[in-house]
């Protein structure tokens, strides 16, 4: 297993470089120059190279992306220009933010999507597994978007149970965080729980078919036990799959959601970031989404590993 591991961190490395140039790249075409946005309108165009030279923006594109990497290797990932403060703090500020929205969907969504998979996958063909089915299809095709103003509607506006946009840091006010979390995690939840309960439903059946899966019942063991020891272990490897795909979508895609509910996540950071054309910002929340998302695969083959030793070899 560690063989295995240190392998997929070496197989990483290469793949980090590449997206690191390609990051660096695509920032580069995005219209509009930063020293004239920081200069505003009406400045002289003396004023304007005097920014570009401050920037380094004047300097080879090959030149320029280098000292970012080394920058970057060393966690420094420059300054952003419209608030002049560093990158690092910034992400650093917002990033628990995004991990506790996403962990938070992530778990709502193994709460209703693995109960719900099981219930349909034991009862094929008859109607907890048909509604179990539309409501999965329901909650895929939802926008988040929608979906979280329909929340607010119902559950902040009509019904003022729950706060319709804010967030509370945990270390501030555990409950408060917990309020204002339900709305956006259940919006979240709701996409993530649909997927876990298509994927689960379509391989508990397939595996509750088996030959061994047979033999367990024939021999006389109880359902939850054939179920719970022998079926679900071999199930739950596409629902890992899902796992780790829906935290990075989660992670890197919260931007509607974070945008309705006024939620201060790296979502929001970006999208001001991209309208304002701060580069280092912008290159920075990339960065570290691409390096979360090899992470979260590199985890996700250490789990199959571990539900399936022919993984291992």
């Amino acid at each position: 297993m560690w063989r295995t591991i240190a392998r997929r961190l070496l197989g990483a490395i290469p793949l980090l470089f590449a997206m690191s140039i390609v990051v660096f790249s695509l920032v580069l075409i995005i219209p509009g120059d930063p020293a004239v946005t920081l200069a505003g309108e009406n400045a002289t165009p003396e004023r304007v190279q005097e920014i570009r030279v401050a920037l380094g923006l004047d300097r080879p594109v090959v030149e320029q992306y280098f000292d970012w990497l080394g920058g970057a290797l060393q966690g420094d990932l420059g300054k952003s220009l419209t608030s002049s403060r560093r990158v690092s703090d910034v992400i650093a500020d917002r990033l628990p933010i995004s991990l506790t929205l996403a962990g938070s969907a992530i778990l709502i969504g193994l709460l209703i999507g693995v109960p719900a998979g099981i219930v349909a996958a034991l009862n094929r063909n008859r109607w907890p597994d048909r509604s179990a089915t539309v409501g999965a299809s329901l909650g895929v095709a939802m926008p988040n978007f929608w979906l979280g103003l329909v929340f607010v509607l119902v559950f902040a506006v009509r019904n003022p149970w729950f706060p319709a946009s804010g967030f509370v840091r945990l270390s501030e006010d555990p409950a408060g965080w917990l309020h204002h979390l339900v709305l956006p995690a259940l919006t979240l939840g709701t996409a993530a729980s649909a997927e876990i309960t298509r994927q689960l439903r379509g391989a508990l059946s397939d595996v509750l078919l088996q030959d061994y899966v047979r033999t367990a019942r024939a021999k006389g063991l109880r359902r939850w036990v054939v179920v719970g020891k022998h079926a679900a272990k071999n199930a739950s490897i596409p629902v890992v799959t899902v796992l780790g795909l829906q935290f990075s979508l989660l992670l890197g895609g919260t931007v509607a959601v974070e945008r309705v509910f006024g939620i201060p996540g790296l979502g929001t950071a970006i999208v001001d970031a991209v309208l304002g054309k701060d580069l280092p910002m912008i290159q920075g929340i990339v960065l570290l989404t691409t390096v979360a998302v090899v992470v979260i695969n590199l985890l996700v083959d250490v789990a199959y590993g571990l539900l399936n030793p022919k993984v291992r070899a």
